[in-house]
């Protein structure tokens, strides 16, 4: 009988996730040699550093490299991806780094920053600002260059951001993200006025067969990957709400598909339909009202605004919280103002 490999992997969290079931032919191997065996595209270092942050568990305990495999053993063990195949070049580009210390830091990034190069992106990002703040003598630390990403937050989307400056620091985060230990929570414009308080969304969360630049709610679970979300209503006002939204899996535009899919776009969300008027009046002075709404804040009203973590040098818990930035602001000033003046 052969190992049952199964590779799971966040689609806005980067890591992936392996589980193996230890033959029963198999005879008693240290398992960073067994898993360098069975995992075609990693190193034994790679494995040994996710053993060193206790990473890698046998029947759900954490075990060091030299543990000896036995027949029926799950071995589950969470890495970071593989570097991807761009080279990051150094460009002066303005960082917020609200956090920093020998192991981490953590960015407040602007919207319209892209966070790494890929399609279509590979100038001007993040890590090409950070390979050149990373430039100066004192950042020996920083083996690759430009920081250790563990998880990342769209484009147009504002707030809070981790980076890790080494190797160990980034596997150990990646197994709190694996977990779901990490706290984050996003403010979020929306349209419509919502009939809950508060409320769960559980729906599988995958590439949509008819546009691949846009995320799909499936459902019934037959396609992509599951995805769970926890909304909160903070204001009303009127056609749109201002909503808090905590994130239990980190999918790609995880927030921005499932708010759709609940009939609720993001506000000015153009990839999903929020950058029309989808509720109220007929009236040419609304229209004008929202069209000057979409001017200030030309991007999905989507802000990370906490995040919390374990820190993985020091054991101590880590918290953070951001301001909502100016765009974002002004709008809900502005649909607040207009709530409160159509109620007169």
């Amino acid at each position: 009988m052969k190992e049952d490999v199964e590779l799971h992997e966040e689609q806005n969290e980067l890591y992936e996730h392996h589980r193996i079931v230890v033959d029963p032919g198999q005879l008693p191997t240290r398992i960073d040699k067994f898993l360098f065996g069975k995992l075609s595209h990693v190193s034994r270092n790679k494995i040994q550093q996710a053993a060193k942050a206790e990473s890698v568990l046998v029947n759900d305990k954490a075990v060091k490299s030299n543990y000896k495999t036995k027949a029926g053993d799950v071995i589950s063990i969470v890495m970071t991806h593989p570097p991807r195949e761009v080279e990051i070049t150094p460009e002066a580009i303005d960082l917020d780094i609200v956090y920093e210390d020998e192991d981490l830091l953590v960015l407040e990034k602007q919207a319209g920053l892209v966070v790494h190069p890929g399609h279509g992106n590979y100038s001007g990002t993040m890590l090409n600002g950070l390979a050149h703040y990373f430039e100066k003598p004192k950042f020996k630390e920083v083996e690759n260059g430009f920081g250790y990403l563990v998880h990342r937050i769209d484009k147009d989307t504002s707030g809070l951001l981790l980076v890790a400056k080494n190797e160990l620091t980034q596997t150990k985060l990646a197994k709190q993200f694996f977990d779901h230990s990490v706290e984050r929570t996003y403010q979020a414009l929306v349209w419509g006025d919502l009939n809950e308080e508060e409320g769960t969304i559980e729906g599988h969360i995958g590439r949509s067969l008819k546009d691949r630049r846009q995320m799909t709610v499936f459902p019934e679970g037959d396609y992509g990957k599951e995805a769970v979300t926890h909304f909160k209503l903070l204001e009303r006002f009127g056609y749109v709400s201002l909503i808090q939204c905590q994130l239990e899996t980190g999918r790609t535009h995880q927030i921005r598909a499932h708010m759709k899919y609940l009939g609720h776009p993001l506000f000015n969300d153009a990839r999903y339909g929020g950058d029309t008027i989808l509720k109220g009046t007929t009236f040419t002075k609304y229209k004008q009202f929202v069209h000057n709404a979409f001017k200030i804040i030309p991007r999905q009203a989507l802000h990370a605004k906490t995040l919390g973590f374990i820190h993985p040098g020091t054991g101590k818990s880590m918290q953070f919280e951001s301001e909502l930035p100016v765009d974002m602001s002004m709008v809900i000033e502005k649909w607040r103002n207009y709530a409160t003046h159509s109620m007169e």
